[in-house]
């Protein structure tokens, strides 16, 4: 859009102004661009004859109001040519690419590849001679659908395995020729007969699609030396209606169980017996029961002793007896909580032979075979102390209740006029020692017996060793500078005190 004026050498304006219009005619200076690419479709292989694929759209630059930019598509090749040179067609005007090709060849499984290329054309002045032309490449893929139910490659499967054994036993093959990237080629795989026990399981080895049959539970030759299971594939996708699963997606598989040689077993196992500890020795524990899984082959059984942590056992080869060999102490480092632990083994005449384990436990039941015992042994005392009280004495003893306290503590007879000492018991399991006067420096020692509540009961005799020292300024001095303060007749009173009791 123009002014134009007239003005005279003077810059008078003679006319105007006046506007002036100028149009630009568009000229076909602009090819067609396909500017969205890639381009890729998919279409489901079997579908029907004009199924649409996807669409192609171009851009032209030119006057749209005109032809310059009036688009025509064509197809301009494809690749490849089979089963048909012309398996597309695509809308001259929209751009939509459609199947032309009927279901039946439209296959992805007899197809040279699922993948199709298509060039494009695109040309404007309404797709004339003269007008000018832009191409893309259109990517059809060939999507598939379960339309090939999983065969087995033989309808009967053969395995051997060892009775005991657990694990894959046999890969059972199939061919599908669906898309091995999709759910209508992976398989399924189960035991519809012959697994009652539930001693088989199969799995699916996801790169080879093969059926891997295992035992999860060992099979036992004595109860059947074979198993036939029946088993079925599937897809992971369902077949499309009018595809069924046939005889082929059904297989047997026929498995021998090898017979080993296994080991005796101990019935119960472990064993539990109650003794009392300090039986005789040669005394009977338990007579063992062992059996021979193998019954088929008739083996005999010899019994021996496997781990006896104190060697008190022994155990008849033949009839699986056990004895003692040495007494049985409930006290023992090898006996905890009360119970002593040995094992044996079963052994049967197998070749080579095959051996079982048991256990037995013995719970000990307690005797009153342990005096106490007496602490402490020595005590310190000043010689003119104004507490006469020596020491506190305590009692233990390694039986059980009621073969233990309370203790009785008793004091032997004091030869002399004069007592020295006594003893008073506090509680169960204590008593004190009390000095009846002031002593001169000494050793002196005080027979004293502690006897437990077992019946019958038990005495200990033990002797408390008595320092009387002389302490200055808060230093006792204990050096035995008298001899020991204690006549033989005092030791002859004392061996006579153990069955006498104590006074007061």
């Amino acid at each position: 859009q123009l002014e134009v004026e007239v003005v005279d050498v003077t810059g008078k304006t003679i006319d105007g102004p006046v506007r002036l219009d100028i149009s630009v005619i568009d000229q076909n200076d602009n090819r067609p661009m396909f500017k969205e690419g890639p381009y890729v479709g998919h279409v489901m292989e079997g579908s029907p004859t004009g199924t649409t694929v996807m669409r192609m759209t171009a851009f032209d630059a030119d006057d749209s109001s005109t032809d310059n930019a009036l688009l025509r598509y064509n197809i301009l090749k494809q690749t490849p040519t089979k089963p048909s040179p012309n398996m597309f067609y695509i809308d001259p005007e929209k751009g939509d690419i459609v199947t032309v090709v009927s279901p039946v060849l439209l296959d992805r499984e007899t197809m040279e590849t699922p993948k199709y290329e298509l060039v494009i054309e695109a040309k404007d002045m309404g797709g004339l001679d003269v007008g000018l032309t832009g191409t893309a490449t259109a990517t059809i893929l060939i999507d598939d659908k379960n339309d090939h139910p999983p065969e087995f490659t033989k309808k009967e499967f053969q395995a051997t395995v060892k009775e005991g054994v657990t694990g894959v036993i046999v890969n059972l093959t199939v061919g599908d020729r669906d898309d091995p990237a999709t759910g209508a080629w992976r398989a399924v795989y189960t035991i519809i007969n012959g697994n009652p026990g539930q001693s088989f399981e199969i799995h699916t080895n996801p790169q080879t699609n093969e059926g891997m049959l295992s035992v999860v539970k060992p099979l036992d030759y004595e109860i059947s030396a074979f198993h036939t299971l029946l088993i079925k594939v599937e897809n992971e996708d369902p077949l499309i209606p009018d595809i069924a699963y046939g005889p082929s997606s059904t297989a047997t598989v026929q498995i021998t169980v090898e017979d080993v040689n296994e080991g005796p077993v101990f019935h119960p196992n472990p064993m539990t017996v109650t003794k009392q500890e300090n039986i005789p020795i040669g005394s009977v524990v338990l007579t063992v029961n062992a059996t021979d899984p193998d019954t088929l082959q008739h083996q005999t059984i010899r019994y021996s002793v496997y781990k006896d942590p104190a060697g008190w056992l022994e155990i008849n080869p033949t009839n699986g007896t056990i004895g003692t060999t040495a007494i049985l102490d409930r006290e023992s480092p090898h006996v905890q909580n009360n119970i002593y632990t040995a094992l044996f083994l079963a052994i049967d005449s197998g070749n080579p032979p095959a051996t079982g384990t048991g256990t037995l436990h013995i719970t000990l039941e307690d005797v009153n075979d342990n005096v106490p015992s007496l602490y402490p042994t020595l005590a310190k005392v000043c010689d003119d102390a104004k507490d006469l009280r020596v020491v506190v004495l305590g009692a233990s003893d390694k039986d059980l209740h009621p073969n233990t306290d309370p203790f009785k503590f008793e004091l032997s007879k004091q030869s002399g006029p004069e007592k020295l000492w006594r003893i008073t018991k506090l509680n169960n399991t204590h008593a004190q020692v009390i000095l009846l006067q002031n002593l001169k420096k000494a050793n002196y020692n005080i027979p004293i017996s502690v006897t437990d509540s077992g019946k019958p009961p038990l005495t200990n005799n033990t002797e408390l060793k008595l320092q009387v020292c002389s302490c200055k300024k808060s230093k006792m001095d204990c050096s035995a500078t008298d001899a020991l303060h204690i006549s033989m007749t005092l030791i002859l009173l004392s061996l006579f005190s153990l069955f006498c009791k104590s006074f007061p």
